[in-house]
């Protein structure tokens, strides 16, 4: 999104989560209910207060909002549903953002709040018959990634790995963690491998679980009488689909162009990024995001990785929550999630897994590789 001097600045005031766990029998409208009444709660917000609400939600359901939001109470605020693939809560966030930044309204929810019952494929869909890509899982497809990075890089397995490590070792001193056990390089590297040298830690587990924001004016933490203290600022939302790459890794080149982006707009240089929250489904993707957002060069993320540079406490702490690697993948609420990790730990309110004088923070979200969205928040 462009620079413009017509928006208002925008805050998240409150986050809350249903912890992300396997697929069970806790009922949707639960997994939602519980991280909106816990956002409301973090802000100091009544829901009657709320004024719109964006739910991004992925494998669950069409018109879910209506019996989540029924449970608070049916005040007739506009509600949306957004569907981006693992980009579904992003795109909610951003689109109360907007709510919010172009004087819409005052006080804005965004929930994620997803069960994995119900996947598609859109080419199968539309009755596209493909030999490759209808035949390769992603799991495949990143590994394919991962052969093509390590001979062009000389990377080792071991270095995938350590991302594993790292991010486990992240989710321990997270509640919400559907992993949160840390595991050695040892651990990690166990065979059988799912495909080329991704081991199953090495691939994040889908499950279930809900994340909500609330976003708000400044008007709005004036007239509500909010902690202006605990507010966040967002510097950016960016959202953008691919283009023509060529042989290119698409994921990465839609990554460093959104991320590049969403930095200028923010007024932030990359070397300014203190946190950074990004879509790890599988241990190559954090390498070769982070070398495309210009955290490091092409081919040194690994190297950087083993010297302890991304580590809570490092140069920049890279998936404090665990990733989806640790923390989980539910989809729908997973880029409100990462919203919700950067939130606590620029308050500095992350306890045991707290990174020292985090002031800006990035979230990345990647959706089947056709858009990405990147937020900038700050600690103003």
């Amino acid at each position: 999104m462009s620079t413009d001097d017509a928006l208002r600045p925008a805050w998240v005031v409150g986050v809350g989560l249903h912890p992300y766990q396997k697929l069970g029998g806790t009922p949707y409208t639960e997994l939602g209910v519980t991280a909106i009444r816990a956002a409301l709660a973090d802000a100091g917000i009544e829901w009657n207060r709320v004024q719109t609400a964006y739910t991004g939600t992925a494998t669950t359901s069409m018109a879910l909002s209506r019996l989540m939001y029924r449970h608070l109470g049916a005040t007739g605020i506009p509600m949306v549903q957004i569907e981006n693939a693992s980009a579904s809560g992003s795109s909610a966030f951003r689109q109360a953002y907007l709510d919010i930044a172009y004087g819409v309204h005052d006080v804005a929810i965004a929930v994620g709040v997803d069960k994995p019952l119900s996947f598609s494929s859109p080419a199968r869909v539309a009755g596209v018959d493909d030999l490759v890509g209808s035949r390769i899982l992603p799991v495949t497809h990143f590994a394919l990634l991962a052969s093509r990075y390590m001979h062009e890089t000389g990377a080792t397995p071991e270095h995938l790995a350590r991302v594993a490590v790292k991010n486990s070792r992240n989710a321990v001193h997270n509640p919400n963690a559907q992993r949160p056990r840390a595991r050695t390089l040892e651990e990690v590297l166990t065979p059988p491998a799912l495909s080329g040298v991704l081991t199953r830690l090495q691939c994040c587990p889908v499950g279930e679980g809900a994340a909500a924001a609330l976003i708000v004016s400044d008007r709005a933490i004036d007239e509500l009488g909010l902690d202006r203290d605990r507010a966040v600022r967002i510097r950016a939302s960016t959202l953008r689909s691919e283009t023509y790459y060529g042989t290119a890794n698409f994921d990465a080149a839609l990554t460093a162009e959104t991320t590049a982006e969403a930095l200028s707009t923010a007024g932030v240089a990359v070397e300014n990024v203190d946190l950074v929250e990004l879509h790890d489904a599988f241990t190559i993707e954090e390498l070769v995001y982070l070398e495309a957002m210009g955290i490091c060069p092409r081919g040194h993320a690994g190297p950087a990785l083993a010297a302890g540079e991304f580590d809570i406490g490092g140069r920049v702490a890279v998936n404090s929550s665990g990733g989806l690697l640790s923390m989980g993948h539910p989809i729908g609420p997973t880029g409100i999630g990462q919203i919700a990790e950067l939130t606590t730990q620029l308050r500095g309110e992350a306890g045991l897994r707290q990174h020292r004088d985090a002031r800006i923070g990035l979230a990345h979200m990647v959706g089947l590789g056709a858009v990405c969205a990147v937020h900038i928040l700050s600690r103003d």
